[in-house]
């Protein structure tokens, strides 16, 4: 398995009528996640969100390779 760089939202079940929009739901959720949250906070979230992620991929190789792309023209 290799690191997915191409959009890949979705959610089972439902429709889209536009390839962005399910990338849009995330965002709209994420910003809604970090709402009235102080900065602290805010970071701490994020935090706690890479690490439940990174345990539901599991994969180190794939999270190696996330984090080499993520810091990339940093």
């Amino acid at each position: 398995m290799s690191l997915k760089l191409e959009p890949n939202f979705h959610e089972p079940g439902k429709r889209y009528h536009r390839a962005f929009t399910p990338g849009d739901d995330f965002y709209e959720s994420l910003i809604e996640t970090h709402r009235d949250l102080s900065d602290e906070q805010s970071a701490m979230v994020n935090a706690r969100l890479i690490l439940l992620l990174a345990n539901h991929i599991g994969d180190i190789a794939i999270l190696r390779e996330a984090m080499k792309v993520a810091r990339e023209r940093v």
